[in-house]
């Protein structure tokens, strides 16, 4: 693998962890977004995890257990696991939109770019789409490099939900994937002021500001989010992405 895409790989992780807690979020009143399980400290998000499959395990036809569920594994990596949990909310509640979105991000995770779109399209109403659902579309788009396309997706979604960070923080991971970081700080710092702004999306500016060459001011921004020896991994990270885009030259002329 190249380094261009070893970074660009990085930056769809990024954004898939984000899309998979944050995209639950509803514009109607009745519908909860569930909590972030995406960029807590690993003994939390085990902890977090197993008490959920205890959950589900007891009741897997609930709906909140399936979408906190399904939220969780997508956390921890395990996205065939939360296609399975979901393909049985599908069946249970097969017209519900919330597990319909929920699903379409398990399958992007999952690297079913395709179905997941066309699963979308089916929810996407077009005189009153769901934000949730073009946060998602617009990921997925990201992931088959259709960048532009994204983009276009994810201002979409802020004329529905102005003000959402997650939309915002995807815009900004959108211009990391074709290495425009410039743009890309500057959408993230706009997220992490926005409501629903959360650990994972301040850690993603963090990593941002290290791979451009201000290491102290991400090494704060990480200390302000996780124990000390996940913030020396996360810089040790950094600096391996660094060496690998053989950016050093270009951040010592900057």
């Amino acid at each position: 693998m190249t380094p261009r895409n070893r970074f660009s790989t990085t930056m769809r992780a990024m954004l898939v962890a984000g899309v998979a807690a944050l995209a639950l979020g509803a514009c109607a009143s009745n519908r909860m977004p569930p909590p972030d399980y995406s960029g807590r400290p690993a003994a939390q998000s085990q902890q977090t995890l197993a008490e959920l499959t205890k959950r589900y395990k007891a009741n897997p036809k609930d709906k909140a257990t399936i979408i906190h569920y399904a939220a969780a594994l997508r956390a921890a990596g395990q996205s065939q696991q939360a296609v399975a949990a979901l393909e049985v909310g599908v069946a249970t509640y097969p017209r519900d939109p919330d597990i319909t979105v929920a699903y379409a991000k398990a399958l992007t995770a999952d690297g079913r770019f395709e179905q997941s779109l066309t699963l979308l399209d089916g929810v996407i109403r077009p005189d009153a789409p769901d934000w949730n659902a073009l946060l998602v579309k617009g990921a997925t788009l990201d992931q088959l490099g259709r960048n532009q396309e994204a983009r276009h997706i994810y201002e979409q979604a802020l004329v529905a939900a102005p003000g959402e960070a997650s939309i915002e923080a995807n815009l900004g991971l959108s211009y990391a994937m074709t290495n425009d970081l410039g743009a890309a700080e500057r959408h993230l710092r706009r997220a992490v002021q926005m409501r629903g702004a959360n650990s994972q999306i301040r850690q993603n500016l963090a990593l941002i500001v290290g791979l451009q060459g201000r290491f102290d001011e991400s090494r704060a921004i990480y200390a302000a989010e996780l124990p000390p020896q996940q913030v020396e991994n996360n810089m040790n990270y950094v600096r391996a992405l660094l060496t690998q885009q053989n950016r050093w030259d270009a951040i010592a002329k900057s």
